[in-house]
C-alpha cells in the first residue's frame, strides 16, 4: 500500500523478516502441510526469498516479475488444453510458480494436486478387464476415423480429379 507506515525499520534482518502472523512449529504442531491458512510456501525460508523481499521497491518488483511470468505460464497451458501441448504440465507449473507470492495460487495448487491424486487412485481402482475393453474400444474408434478419412479422401480424389 502507498503511504502506509512501515512496521519495521531498516535494514532489514533475519530476525525482523521472521513472519509473525505464522505459528512456529513449536507453538502449534503442524499436521498438514497442504494447510494453506497457516502454513508457508517452503520457498519463503529461503535466503533468496528474503534478499528479493528485503526491500519495499524491491518486493514490488519481485511479486510484479513473478506474476507476469507465472500468469504467461499459467495462460499458455490453459490456452494448451484447446490446442496441441502438454496443458497438465503448464498450469501445475503456472500455478507453483505464482505460489511463491500468492496464497490463492497456493491454495489452486493444492486444489490441483488433490484432484490429480483422487484421479490416479480412480484410475487404478478401474478393474483391468475393463480398462483393456476401454483401451480396444479407443483403438477401434481411431481406426474407424482414420478409415473413414481415407474413404473421403479417396472419393474427394476420385470425383474432383477427374
Amino acid at each position: 500500500m502507498l503511504g502506509a507506515t512501515p512496521t519495521h525499520s531498516y535494514p532489514l534482518t533475519p530476525a525482523s523478516m521472521r513472519r509473525t502472523d505464522v505459528p512456529t512449529t513449536g507453538e502449534r504442531a503442524v499436521t498438514d502441510p497442504t494447510d494453506t491458512q497457516h502454513h508457508e510456501h517452503p520457498f519463503h525460508r529461503t535466503a533468496l526469498y528474503r534478499r528479493l523481499h528485503a526491500h519495499p521497491a524491491l518486493s514490488l518488483v519481485t511479486k510484479v516479475v513473478v506474476t507476469v511470468i507465472g500468469g504467461a505460464v499459467l495462460i499458455a497451458g490453459v490456452i494448451m488444453l484447446v490446442t496441441p501441448g502438454p496443458a497438465f504440465v503448464m498450469i501445475p507449473l503456472g500455478l507453483a510458480i505464482l505460489a511463491t507470492e500468492w496464497r490463492w495460487a497456493r491454495r489452486l495448487l493444492v486444489h490441483a494436486r488433490r484432484s490429480a491424486e483422487r484421479a490416479k487412485e480412480k484410475a487404478m481402482a478401474v478393474d483391468p478387464a475393463t480398462r483393456r475393453r476401454r483401451t480396444i474400444l479407443g483403438a477401434v474408434a481411431v481406426a474407424l476415423v482414420l478409415a473413414c478419412g481415407v474413404v473421403l479422401a479417396l472419393w474427394f480424389h476420385a470425383t474432383v480429379m477427374t
